[in-house]
């Protein structure tokens, strides 16, 4: 793993964070991106000790800046082994027909058009080496509907077909993709979700929920997996979730 090159979006917070964290362990080199430049130069200065780090500050939703900042990675860092398609986002718990407009383009535009960005800028190198590792960050909410969940649940839908499809055009080229899709994992998705309501508090209460490590050692068991084995499709509840509607609280 010494040799290989991760670049990771949503690097700034939450599983994201907590991969690069993990990553950093097996001396990983990591290109870590995200919109907060504060943070990734906070958590470049950490992970130094243990890596080589490289960041890049763009947002996802923006095609020509995502194109733009990869095209600016040094040749050091260039040749992408693993790709983290983190960087997500949920907003408002509505009915659609009491849906917020702006919180559904802003949904679609990072949950399905900045995996597709990403990927589309760093794919032609992997293919160009006919080597690779592609891991899409899901959601439960990508399995079923729940209520007043239809955008978010129809981006992470989303999330999971282009995964496959992703999976078939890459085989050729012996490039992995798989997608990790989490339930209920404690990070800042519910402060954003509910934008400062109080009620984004009380969602993990009661229960233990998943943490950002959790999931982070997930990923890095899937990325080092031998050649031959591609974990495709991986699903990882809180054994207090049943489902996206059963939860077990005190």
């Amino acid at each position: 793993m010494k040799t290989k090159i991760a670049l990771i979006t949503g690097a700034t917070s939450g599983i994201g964070k907590s991969t690069a964290q993990e990553f950093a362990k097996h001396h990983i080199k990591l290109v870590l991106c995200g919109r907060r430049q504060d943070r990734l130069d906070t958590i470049k200065e950490t992970l130094e000790k243990e890596t080589e780090v490289y960041t890049l500050n763009f947002d996802v939703r923006d095609k020509e800046a995502t194109q733009a900042a990869i095209d600016s990675l040094p040749e050091d860092f260039s040749n992408i082994d693993i790709l983290i398609n983190n960087a997500g986002n949920a907003h408002g718990l509505d009915t659609i027909q009491d849906g917020n407009t702006d919180d559904w383009d802003a949904m679609l535009d990072i949950n399905v058009k900045g995996v597709l960005y990403v990927s589309h800028a760093i794919m032609p190198k992997m293919i160009a080496r006919k080597s690779g590792h592609i891991i899409n960050i899901g959601s439960s909410a990508g399995k079923e509907v729940y209520p007043k969940g239809n955008v978010y649940c129809a981006t992470k839908h989303a999330v999971l077909a282009i995964t496959e499809g992703m999976r078939i055009d890459m085989n050729p080229y012996g490039i992995k993709v798989g997608a990790v899709n989490p339930g209920l994992v404690e990070t800042e998705f519910s402060k954003v979700r509910f934008k400062g309501d109080p009620k984004a508090a009380d969602v993990y209460k009661g229960y233990q929920a998943l943490q950002p490590q959790d999931i982070a050692e997930i990923i890095y068991f899937v990325i080092s997996r031998p050649y031959h084995v591609n974990i495709a499709d991986l699903l990882v509840f809180p054994t207090a979730q049943a489902s996206s509607t059963i939860l077990n609280k005190d």
